[in-house]
């Protein structure tokens, strides 16, 4: 069976994504791009790396157009995301709807109030599969490898509304999520220091982003706990069995195109605990996620839906230092989506995600 497709904002970085990874995917297949102002074009004109077969017309966004495709993926801004998605809940739509942007990832309507601002456009099934929650921590810490997080995977394949993590988010929650589980850290007192690729602001056309601004030039552009991605981070971690959870979170965007570097410090709680040990037993059996010995970098995982995942413990400072590296495109958006999907629909959750990376 063929399951047809819609991306909504497919003239974006992220649509443009999704769309690479669904040309590989051998079930699904591209049959409505929609876009705001680029409406009319081609989506090989934005999108050159793109297959010939997907020389689509980008059609103005619509929601009656698309209502009856099988999958739509919403890739707006946020505010834009929860409008478009309740006009398509009162059309009836029976599609599977998945928005890679922030409007329906948190839960607490304070928290979006508070950093985005205006009504809570709702809460969706939330788009990481290997999210660890508290109830199946110890069993999977205990399991030492022959396990893996199942309760978000239940939740995704019973979805038809999914909500794909923000980018940062995975990183730092990929980080630091065993450490969370097995008590091992103090989530009270969590920083996060993120280097970004530029493709994470979007392709808006703003000074800051001009190549003249942003070739050798490290810039910070948020710090003392504004960062959107701040409750979503502490929302996951407190799913993963953390109490009390603060979260002060530095992003840098860098002179790349794409990637994340996330390093994540923490006090440590439990010095009898085998970090790695526990890590292992955590992500094993998780084929997109690799422990490895090494100080993780970007450039292995660009292009892929990989992830790689460090943890280190100081002695002298009593600090727990976790560094995860993913493409913020590939497991950041389009195949956290895309993984997401072939769950929802019942397909093999791998079928379609590009696990190689690209080099030099």
């Amino acid at each position: 069976m063929t399951f047809s497709a819609a991306i909504i904002g497919a003239s974006g970085s992220a649509g443009g994504e999704i769309a690479r990874y669904l040309a590989a995917h051998p079930q699904v297949e591209i049959t409505q791009v929609c876009a705001h102002s680029q409406a009319g074009s081609k989506l090989r004109e934005l999108h050159p790396h793109l297959p010939a077969e997907l020389d689509h017309v980008l059609a103005p966004i619509d929601p009656a157009v698309v209502a009856d495709t099988d999958v739509i993926f919403v890739a707006l801004p946020h505010g834009k995301s929860g409008e478009l998605t309740n006009q398509l809940q009162q059309l009836g739509s029976n599609a599977l709807v998945i928005d890679v942007g922030a409007d329906h990832r948190l839960t607490d309507p304070k928290a979006w109030e508070k950093y985005y601002g205006g009504t809570h456009p709702g809460a969706w099934v939330y788009g990481m599969p290997e999210l660890i929650h508290r109830e199946e921590s110890q069993a999977l810490i205990e399991a030492g490898g022959s396990a893996r997080a199942e309760l978000s995977r239940q939740e995704l394949r019973q979805a038809r509304t999914i909500a794909v993590p923000g980018c940062n988010v995975t990183a730092a929650t990929l980080a630091i999520q065993p450490a969370i589980a097995a008590a091992a850290v103090d989530a009270s007192k969590i920083t996060v220091t993120a280097a970004v690729g530029y493709s994470g602001a979007g392709k808006s056309v703003q000074p800051r982003l001009m190549a003249i601004q942003a070739l050798s030039n490290l810039v910070p552009y948020s710090a003392t706990g504004k960062h959107r991605h701040i409750p979503e981070i502490v929302q996951n971690l407190k799913v993963a069995g953390a109490g009390e959870t603060n979260v002060s979170f530095t992003p840098i965007l860098t002179p790349t195109s794409r990637g994340i570097l996330a390093v994540v410090n923490a006090p440590l709680n439990a010095a009898d605990k085998d970090l790695e040990a526990i890590y292992h037993a955590c992500y094993q059996n998780e084929p997109l996620i690799e422990v490895t010995d090494q100080l993780p970098q970007t450039q292995p995982v660009l292009g892929s839906a990989r992830a790689q995942v460090w943890v280190g413990t100081d002695p002298q400072a009593q600090m727990v230092t976790a560094i995860c590296a993913i493409d913020n495109l590939g497991k950041g958006t389009a195949a956290a989506a895309v993984q997401s999907m072939n769950l929802a629909l019942g397909l093999p959750e791998l079928e379609g995600i590009n696990q190689i990376g690209v080099a030099p």
